[in-house]
């Protein structure tokens, strides 16, 4: 993948964070994955506004049942997990 120099400016007190926390994979990746990351979060914001305008915002009963959803796949996942895995012709 093609890369290109660029230059910016972030606060020292964050700078010195974020080299702390980069360490190994260096500077540059952790500073493109985190553009990545806020790229692909406002790509989705940007998707949920438009869903709304389109469909309406989410009621407390459809995100209690999508959470509520989401918990069964965890604790089904769980299961799987402590079994060893699963059969090659179980559905994931």
């Amino acid at each position: 993948m093609a890369t290109k120099k660029v230059t910016v400016t972030i606060p020292e007190d964050l700078l010195d964070e974020i080299r702390a926390d980069a360490a190994e994979r260096g500077l540059s990746a952790y500073v493109a994955e985190a553009l990545r990351f806020k790229r692909d979060r406002d790509r989705l914001l940007e998707l949920v506004d438009w869903l709304q305008e389109e469909h309406g915002p989410v009621t407390e009963d459809e995100r209690a049942a999508v959470l509520a959803e989401l918990d069964d796949l965890d604790a089904e996942h769980e299961r799987r997990r402590t079994a060893g895995g699963h059969d090659a012709g179980e559905a994931a």
